[in-house]
């Protein structure tokens, strides 16, 4: 009788074990990768783990989607988007902005939707690094921004959902403001998204992308309703009249200057109903004069409630900036132990190599933040440097901060003379120097982290990649005569284009952004008339310029605009004495230049590129190693590093996975150590943070191979890694 019983019990426990094991399997054969980022506190971290220490040598490609978009062999446009899964389909976007939806286990194409073709619009070629989905029961949605316009698609179709703001998208002006409050008309100026916006509730929280110069619209943060497309709340990160921090601008800050805008994406805390957030520099980079005082909010950590979009708390990373310290990445959500205790914080990667941790509810620095004095002097004329700058004790950087000649490379003789010579005739030394004629040397304009900015794992440890670039920034007079202006393609380009392209002899055979001089020789009238309609990379279409003042800029830089024009004898932009915006300086910067030496490296000794492990409950690194080699390089035994661009992904398996390098490879590393134990040479750079999900019991690896990054082949497709079967 025992022994029946017995039997029995041990066959209800068998059954239960199947039962359990079965119902475990069902809960684990699917897993998604929701939000740009993995969740929506931006983790970058997967808790799958079949693909593991033991087996990552046996991963390989499981499928490619190749998207179909020409390859321009001497101007390619690249793919930085980070795709997304849910319910086994990947969603992502091309080169060229078109939507698409595959089959996340084998590629197999769904939809494909074309935003130029759709819609009235010429293309507007700019980076997308991501998509946002929501959904409501059967109505699930992907929403996108091309150039100004915020796009909501139908997730199972790819069809545009007409009930969503006019006919189906959002003009991203909505919520700037209006010619009464502004004194200008923000229609008539340009804004885009790079990165995708987040979803809290029925609500799309979005940031923007601006101009760097004197067209640069304010970089509010809106929020629609992501059913009808309305707005629901505004936060002016350039205070008006009678906002806080307000009085840390000019009176009239708010009606000549922009940006302050985040545009590198955010993260919500979906339980406590807040969104997170960093923002960029104010307009114009390099010169403040017109901005005197700390310049709330640009340059700040934010948090704002989700619901109402009111501030609960801010920290600034830089004061009164003047060397276009954008915070260049989205926060993470992590929780560290602090004193014994479990703290919920968020932590914020900069273009200084530096680390923020704040407390989430508060916003106070978790680890000691000190004021530090900086130089004030010299400074250009009507300039008013900010005396002190936050530097945090814990952890240290994770970027080099200031130049020595010791820095200066010695690859060889001739790459170190050269080199020299440039240190010798600059500004060196302190990194907030301010900025100035004579010219400096500096790092922090690009950074450090860049826009694939970090992940983070359940143990608080916080894993990011970083670059040591050296910058070379020189200011030069604004020429103006009395009674008269520029010529209209003169003061164009000075208001739109100068804060990034140089038109002046190039310190060095490359740089971030092409230099002008002589571009007539290079590339003809009507291909420069359509690099400014289209757009390009980072560079953003100017169509809110009329045809007119589009070729008097292409007239300017072919050098083919002669002697002065009345300011009523043409219409130029700005060109009333009253009028504002846009605004241009007194000084003008150079453009992005990246000092490098003469055959094309950094100006100075590796390394170039690192991936760093840091413990964020002590502040202490867990370890750092070189990323990324050049070949030739590494044959005569230099280890080096390379610039990289793209984030990483970490996942319970003990791996993190990342593109980012200019060699072109998807490495996987042991994340305890650092060490690689996996590497795949891709068709074109993996200049994109790579993803992880599970769709049928097989987990996969996904990247974009979209390439293009300074000078590198571009590339078309999204490929996918599984184990061998």
């Amino acid at each position: 009788m025992n022994s029946k019983v017995n039997s029995r019990k041990m066959s209800m426990r068998i059954v239960a074990l199947a039962l359990f094991s079965a119902l475990f399997s069902c809960q684990t054969k699917n897993a998604d990768w929701q939000f740009y980022g993995g969740d929506s506190g931006g983790s970058k971290f997967s808790e799958l783990k079949q693909i593991s220490l033991e087996n990552v040598k046996n991963l390989e490609v499981a499928w490619e989607y190749e998207t179909g978009e020409p390859v321009d062999e001497k101007r390619p446009l690249g793919n930085q988007c980070q795709p997304i899964v849910v319910d086994g389909v990947l969603y992502g976007t091309t080169s060229r902005h078109k939507l698409f939806a595959v089959d996340a286990s084998n590629g197999t194409k769904k939809w494909e939707y074309d935003p130029y073709a759709d819609l009235d619009m010429k293309p507007q070629y700019h980076p997308l690094r991501g998509v946002v989905f929501w959904e409501e029961g059967d109505d699930k949605r992907i929403l996108y921004a091309v150039g100004p316009k915020l796009l909501a698609v139908n997730a199972i179709d790819g069809k545009r959902i007409e009930s969503f703001g006019e006919e189906g998208f959002v003009d991203l002006h909505l919520g700037i403001g209006d010619e009464e409050t502004l004194g200008y008309d923000p229609y008539e100026f340009g804004i885009r998204s790079t990165s995708p916006g987040i979803v809290f509730e029925d609500l799309i929280i979005m940031g923007s992308s601006v101009s760097e110069g004197g067209s640069a619209l304010p970089g509010y943060i809106r929020a629609y309703n992501v059913k009808t497309g309305a707005l629901a709340w505004v936060f002016h990160t350039i205070p008006l009249p009678g906002e806080f921090g307000y009085e840390t601008w000019a009176s009239d800050s708010y009606k000549k200057l922009g940006a302050a805008n985040c545009w590198a994406g955010m993260v919500v805390d979906q339980k406590n109903g807040r969104v997170f957030m960093g923002t960029g520099s104010p307009s114009v980079d390099f010169y403040g004069g017109a901005r005197p005082g700390q310049n709330l909010f640009a340059n700040c950590i934010i948090a704002l409630d989700a619901r109402t979009g009111e501030r609960v708390w801010h920290f600034q990373t830089v004061h009164h900036d003047l060397w276009d310290k954008d915070i260049p990445c989205p926060p993470n959500l992590l929780t560290v132990q602090k004193d014994g205790r479990k703290v919920e914080a968020v932590a914020q990667a900069t273009k200084d190599g530096y680390v923020f941790l704040l407390d989430r509810a508060t916003g106070e620095p978790l680890f000691p933040v000190e004021e530090v004095p900086v130089p004030t002097e010299p400074a250009l004329p009507g300039e008013q440097p900010w005396p002190t700058q936050p530097v945090p004790v814990k952890p240290a950087p994770f970027s080099k901060q200031s130049l020595t000649e010791d820095d200066l490379t010695d690859r060889t003789e001739e790459a170190h003379e050269f080199v020299l010579a440039r240190f010798k005739n600059s500004n060196h030394g302190h990194k907030y120097m301010p900025p100035s004629e004579i010219g400096s040397l500096l790092y922090g304009i690009g950074g450090g982290a860049e826009w694939g900015g970090a992940a983070t794992d359940p143990n608080g440890i916080l894993y990011v990649n970083g670059n040591n670039m050296l910058w070379w920034l020189k200011m030069s007079k604004t020429e103006e005569t009395k009674g008269q202006r520029q010529p209209m393609g003169e003061r164009l380009f000075n208001q739109n284009c100068s804060a990034c392209h140089s038109r002046d002899a190039s310190p060095s055979v490359d740089q971030t952004y092409p230099n002008l001089k002589d571009v007539g020789k290079r590339l003809s009238k009507k291909a420069i008339l359509s690099l400014l309609e289209t757009g390009r990379g980072r560079m953003p279409s100017f169509q809110y310029l009329k045809e007119g003042q589009r070729k008097a800029i292409v007239e300017f830089l072919t050098q083919e605009e002669t002697g002065r024009v009345d300011i009523h004898a043409t219409e130029v932009v700005a060109a009333d004495e009253d009028k504002l915006f846009p605004y241009t300086p007194p000084y003008l910067n150079n453009g992005n230049v990246q000092f490098l030496d003469t055959e094309g490296y950094p100006a100075i000794k590796p390394l170039w590129g690192t991936l760093n492990a840091i413990d964020m409950n002590t502040g202490e690194y867990l370890w750092k190693v070189p990323f990324g080699e050049f070949p030739e390089l590494k044959e005569k035994g230099m280890v080096t590093g390379t610039e990289n661009h793209g984030g990483p992904l970490v996942t319970a398996g003990g791996l993190l996975f990342i593109g980012a390098t200019y060699d072109e490879k998807l490495r996987a590393f042991d994340s305890k150590t650092g060490e690689i134990v996996w590497e795949y040479k891709l068709p074109a750079g993996g200049f994109a943070s790579p993803i992880s999900y599970m769709v049928d019991g097989t987990q996969y690896i996904a990247i974009s191979a979209g390439g293009a990054r300074y000078g590198l082949k571009g590339g078309s497709k999204f490929i996918a890694f599984a184990l061998k079967n």
